[in-house]
């Protein structure tokens, strides 16, 4: 049991860190596009 505890506890912060990334990546490539267009992101 504390091995499975072990691993959720080093692989949640992963999962969190790879969602963050994708969330990130997408806003960067909004914001590109809005910038190239003239237009404003909000």
């Amino acid at each position: 049991m504390t091995v499975l505890l072990t691993l959720y506890v080093l692989v949640w912060p992963l999962v969190v860190a790879g969602v963050l990334f994708v969330i990130g990546r997408a806003f960067y490539r909004e914001l590109r596009a809005a910038k190239a267009e003239g237009r404003s992101i909000i």
